[in-house]
């Protein structure tokens, strides 16, 4: 009965021929290699196979195809359902696809809001079955050697979308642009040799960094390869006990930066040394056990000297006054390397606002929390897919 249903929205997928005349035009030629490169990867059956939606015998539209062309619409650049269904107008992508007609935005919401949680984690283990699959691919291939990784960097990061009207889910939160707005908190993890999103879970807009980030890491770590050595590199909202402990258990490592609030005091008491080459620069390295550790964990500090402000009371002491940069990590590097190595996050939050910019991840909305999930779900893997991409052409995007 599916296969019958499906029949009246989708036929056979005919070879069309790519030339320049002034017939069959369309402003979506960017999109054929995409629909190309899906059908080569079996992204609809997997949807179908992986996600199942069970719907009435008279359905026309399951949920996999609103997936799918939602997928292909964020990557055409549509911020709304509407827009989806106009990426999906022309005629000759519909033909190249195999669609002889799409749903309207009213029946894509529809569709998304009847995605329940289970259907959500499905949705995330199926990016890392198809993530997984690649990398294999792409290492025969000789395009990429990342499956083949004996040690990963993965950066954790997370980002404040601010909505509007009602959103299920949305709260306040921490939101530096839009201060007491209403928002959704996502929290990410890259990784650092492809720039592909390895796992992403939006959350309320009340949740802290850290919150959740255990299970997170247990889920994404359940699905990297057991040969594979994860250094965990985040920001101070990351510095949890609980986190590195999970770590370590696991044989993983970290690069985390430090909480400066209670540790100023004690770095003021440790030994510095100048940094060779870096005027003006100091460094250090100690051990220190927080409270509800457990145990001690190394850290590594740099500190560079202030230029003090003009004053007109003349001070009576010489006292510096120091910018600290404080982190722990179980990697053997010297301070001043470990400050050099947290820098290169810096392009994860490039990648983030891309995600946001060009994939507009919370940008659809529906009013419903899980229908809201699925769509970002949908975004992630619409952003996964040009870096597979690039990753099976062996380019390196920036």
């Amino acid at each position: 009965m599916k296969k019958n249903t499906r029949s009246k929205a989708r036929a056979r997928t005919k070879k069309v021929h790519i030339q320049s005349t002034e017939r069959g035009l369309t402003s979506q030629a960017g999109l054929i290699p995409v629909v190309k490169f899906l059908k080569k990867r079996g992204l609809l059956d997997a949807l179908e196979t992986f996600v199942p939606h069970a719907r009435g015998s008279n359905a026309v539209y399951q949920l996999s195809d609103a997936m799918y062309l939602t997928v292909l619409g964020f990557i055409a650049g549509a911020s709304s359902l509407l827009k989806v269904v106009a990426v999906w107008s022309d005629g000759v992508l519909r033909q190249t696809a195999g669609w002889t007609r799409i749903p309207d935005a009213t029946n894509f919401a529809r569709l998304f809001k009847e995605v329940n949680a289970e259907q959500i984690s499905l949705m995330e283990a199926l990016q890392h079955r198809l993530r997984s699959a690649l990398w294999k691919d792409a290492l025969r291939a000789g395009t990429s050697k990342v499956a083949a990784l004996r040690e990963m960097w993965i950066d954790a990061d997370s980002t404040v979308d601010t909505v509007f009207g009602h959103q299920e889910g949305a709260a306040k939160g921490y939101n530096p642009e839009k201060r007491g707005a209403l928002s959704y908190h996502p929290i990410m993890a890259f990784c650092c040799e492809t720039k592909e999103v390895l796992q992403a879970w939006l959350r309320a807009g009340n949740a802290y960094t850290s919150n959740g980030i255990i299970e997170f890491m247990k889920q994404l770590l359940a699905h990297l390869p057991n040969r594979t050595r994860i250094i965990f590199r985040g920001d101070s909202g990351f510095f949890a006990g609980s986190l590195l402990a999970m770590l370590e258990s696991k044989g993983h490592g970290y690069l985390i930066k430090v909480k400066l609030k209670n540790l100023v005091a004690l770095m003021g008491k440790q030994v510095w040394t100048p940094i060779p080459n870096q005027p003006g620069w100091e460094q250090c390295e100690f051990e220190h056990e927080c409270s509800g550790w457990g145990k001690p964990r190394r850290f590594v500090a740099v500190r560079v000297e202030e230029e003090k402000q003009p004053s007109k009371q003349q001070e009576l002491f010489d006292n510096k006054e120091y910018k600290y940069f404080c982190y722990v990590t179980t990697e053997p590097l010297c301070p001043w390397d470990a400050h050099k190595k947290y820098g290169e996050r810096a392009t994860c939050e490039t990648w983030v606002e891309e995600t946001k910019s060009q994939m507009g991840i919370c940008h659809i909305r529906t009013g419903e929390f899980l229908a809201n999930s699925a769509l970002f779900q949908c975004a992630i893997l619409a952003y996964n897919v040009m870096r597979w991409m690039a990753l099976m052409s062996a380019i390196r995007l920036t």
